[in-house]
């Protein structure tokens, strides 16, 4: 077990995030593979169900039940629900959308936090971070090319990253007195139990071959989470979460290899603005914390 960060190796670290975004993109490929036929709330209830099942044994060897004591059993509630409606409309735009337009937009979480934190939080931003959110969400409009057609999984997307960014705030909150596999397991607990409460109306007989795809979502879901899990154990925050944005050359080199689809000019041009931004905001988080 890795505890603090006595044990700190910011370049694992950094190989850790690369490979965790690399997990979840292999995920991002599992929906898409299993197409729109499915009710994404089906498919949000056996990945979290297969999730929660590989990461126990983690649990256990990293120090038991003793890591799932919580007093905050209700904030664990609300970082599953808005986790748990991001996941359903992320789903619903992988099987619709190309994986890259997805994850171009799905980029601006740290936007929409930085501005949350703000309106919610009260924290006091300068120009610097202002204009660094501005320029982001100039990006995502870029991204999206409200002149052409815009796609109803569009704006799925963009309700799900809002949706990611509060939970990114819930967590920050957790994080602060619960252990990283706690908000993990609670998450996926939780999430299974809300989907399961809808699926009467959603479920559809699933095919050996569908089973197998949702399993491996699963799989690389929990992978994903417990390699970033590890990646923030190893280097400080403001060092590996710039390498979230490694996620959109997978979601390009997925589209390409899989697919055969070349992600369009506005979408790659988006992606530069988002993570220009992106980066910035990182870079002036990294100074605060320092002064």
């Amino acid at each position: 077990m890795i505890k603090g960060r006595s044990s700190s190796n910011p370049l694992l670290g950094i190989v850790m995030m690369m490979a965790a975004i690399g997990f979840l993109g292999a995920m991002s490929v599992m929906i898409k593979l299993i197409g729109p036929d499915y009710h994404p709330v089906q498919v949000t209830f056996v990945r979290n169900l297969v999730a929660a099942m590989v990461i126990v044994p983690f649990i256990l060897k990293s120090g038991g039940v003793a890591l799932l004591r919580t007093k905050r059993p209700w904030m664990h509630g609300a970082r599953a629900l808005f986790g748990v409606a991001g996941n359903v409309l992320y789903f619903y735009a992988f099987a619709r959308l190309a994986l890259a337009d997805v994850v171009v937009i799905s980029q601006a979480v740290p936007l929409f936090v930085a501005l949350m934190a703000v309106v919610f939080l009260r924290e006091a931003v300068g120009w610097r971070r202002w204009s660094a959110i501005s320029v982001g969400f100039v990006g995502v409009l870029v991204a999206v090319d409200p002149t052409g057609t815009v796609e109803p999984a569009t704006f799925a997307t963009i309700a799900a990253t809002v949706f990611w960014a509060t939970t990114m705030l819930l967590m920050r909150s957790l994080g602060r007195t619960e252990s990283p596999y706690a908000v993990a397991f609670y998450y996926m607990v939780a999430g299974t139990a809300m989907t399961a409460l809808v699926l009467p109306w959603v479920w559809q007989p699933l095919s050996m071959e569908i089973y197998l795809l949702l399993a491996a979502a699963g799989v690389f879901g929990a992978f994903g989470q417990i390699l970033m899990t590890y990646a923030l154990k190893m280097a400080e925050a403001s060092v590996v979460s710039p390498f979230n944005y490694t996620a959109i050359i997978w979601g390009v080199v997925f589209d390409l290899t899989i697919w055969g689809v070349m992600p369009s000019t506005e979408t790659l041009s988006g992606a530069g603005i988002i993570t220009a931004a992106g980066l910035y905001l990182f870079h002036r988080e990294g100074l605060r914390k320092r002064t």
